[in-house]
């Protein structure tokens, strides 16, 4: 009987679990335990190993509920380790999953970064990610849509095999050699499905939509996230942050015009482009930026780095 578990240590890497009387499930008195310390967060205590790549997530605006699902996922996985290190009965969880939002929501940014978790944490040999769609993977005749599948799958063993718009392997009919590749997915999904991870991604309707038309695919793929737009407060806290990893500022009066671009693209947008719409007027806004210092010809340091409102309304013209 489990009487009491002593606390870790930071000089000790064993958490000790103490017994006394019969022990029917042969739990082992010591298990090799990772130490945290009172500088870590209580929400990622135990995924120290992974501490680089969770807080590059937890950085990342909005998502709060796409991170939650995330830790929860990686610490269960953790937890297993330690289940089988104690001699208990562990699970190998099936970690495929579906990935539903608008395009520039970050799924395929989260799935980058979702690899180097679970290889810090060795559910994964290699943690890297294959980005496909459907040209990848569906061929011109028959046995050539096998071929090329199998190629991508051979190429994400030990990692995560990322197909965006996987809807799109459903369109075409029933002669469209697009079953045949779902068919190789299922398969490859049975034979390595514990040594890589597969994601389906695209838009939230048309992803519902393939999944009630494949109804033995939902059960393989137990995990699902939902990306939901940015807000436009949100939005311009992704442009700051994509100006200071460039070494820009955006002064406020640029912050002001940006908002008022978003809030008038969201109104008439009937798919909103979220990041992709920001990370384009961001580069842009640096073109030109780079224009008008070059055309005045002398400058200092300070507009090297500053991006005005009229460099905003220039890049979003053409976004």
């Amino acid at each position: 009987m489990v009487r009491n578990v002593v606390p870790i240590s930071p000089a000790g890497p064993i958490l000790q679990v103490v017994t006394s009387g019969h022990n029917p499930s042969g739990l082992r008195s010591s298990i090799p335990f990772t130490p945290s310390t009172t500088s870590v967060p209580l929400r990622r205590r135990g995924l120290e190993p992974a501490m680089k790549a969770m807080d590059e997530l937890e950085g990342l605006i909005g998502l709060r509920r796409v991170k939650d699902l995330i830790f929860e996922v990686a610490a269960f996985c953790q937890v297993q380790r330690y289940r089988e290190r104690a001699g208990l009965k562990v699970e190998n969880p099936i970690l495929h999953m579906v990935f539903k939002g608008n395009p520039g929501t970050g799924k395929t940014t989260v799935a980058r970064i979702m690899g180097r978790i679970f290889k810090e944490l060795g559910v994964l040999e290699i943690g890297h990610v294959v980005e496909v769609e459907r040209a990848d993977l569906v061929g011109e005749y028959i046995g050539h849509t096998a071929q090329k599948t199998r190629e991508q799958i051979r190429k994400a063993l030990g990692g995560i095999l990322f197909i965006d718009e996987a809807y799109s392997l459903a369109r075409g009919g029933e002669k469209d050699f697009g079953r045949e590749c779902i068919d190789c997915l299922v398969k490859a999904m049975e034979d390595h499905g514990r040594e890589t991870v597969f994601i389906l991604a695209g838009y939230p309707s048309e992803m519902e939509m393939f999944l009630q038309m494949n109804p033995g695919l939902r059960s393989r793929f137990p995990i699902q996230l939902e990306f939901p737009d940015y807000t436009v407060e949100e939005l311009l806290a992704i442009a700051r942050v994509m100006f200071k990893d460039r070494d820009y500022y955006m002064t406020s009066d640029a912050a002001e015009v940006l908002g008022a671009i978003l809030r008038e693209r969201a109104a008439r947008e009937a798919v909103p482009s979220n990041a992709r719409l920001v990370r384009n007027i961001v580069e842009k806004a640096m073109r030109r930026q780079a224009v008008r210092l070059v055309k005045r010809g002398t400058f200092g340091r300070q507009e090297l780095v500053t991006i005005g409102p009229e460099e905003i309304l220039e890049a979003a013209s053409g976004a």
